[in-house]
């Protein structure tokens, strides 16, 4: 400043806070999304992977092949909802041990002795944040658990 108490032209006196403060936000704020929304997509990889392994147990621990998808529904719905899921948008597929979980045709559960079988719970995650006309379906999430039904199972 001089003495009349001007500012002379071309003094940068306070603008290295504005300069931070701008870079900060244009730094921290795509660092802060892109950890929820690695946080979101494990959470539901977590989830699914939990409800796959329940509901392959669930299965093999039936007493009849009859009551084992309510068995494997009710495993499901309560997997998920341990993680604050919702069922509705999760799909259960029964296939081959060496199968692909969505390119595998569907296979029927046994409870024989020995049998093997994998349980697919396929869930489709939407990016927080993002409108759907630009994440398309979002990112899709597969939990697997290959299910051995106990070789000493008595036959019923």
């Amino acid at each position: 400043m001089t003495l009349a108490g001007r500012v002379q032209p071309g003094r940068d006196d306070g603008n290295a806070i504005i300069e931070f403060v701008f870079v900060a936000i244009l730094v921290l704020v795509p660092l802060v999304y892109l950890i929820v929304a690695v946080a979101v997509v494990q959470r539901s990889r977590l989830a699914t992977t939990n409800a796959a392994r329940d509901v392959g147990r669930a299965v093999a621990t039936a007493d009849r092949l009859a009551e084992a998808p309510a068995r494997a529904q009710a495993a499901l719905r309560i997997a998920l909802a341990n993680q604050g899921l919702r069922p509705p948008d999760v799909q259960l597929r029964f296939v081959g041990v060496g199968a692909d979980c969505q390119a595998g045709s569907d296979q029927q559960p046994t409870l024989a002795a020995g049998a093997e079988f994998r349980v697919c719970v396929i869930r489709h995650q939407r990016l927080p944040a993002v409108p759907g006309v630009l994440a398309g379906r979002g990112i899709i999430t597969i939990g697997q658990y290959v299910v051995h039904v106990d070789d000493f199972r008595p036959s019923r």
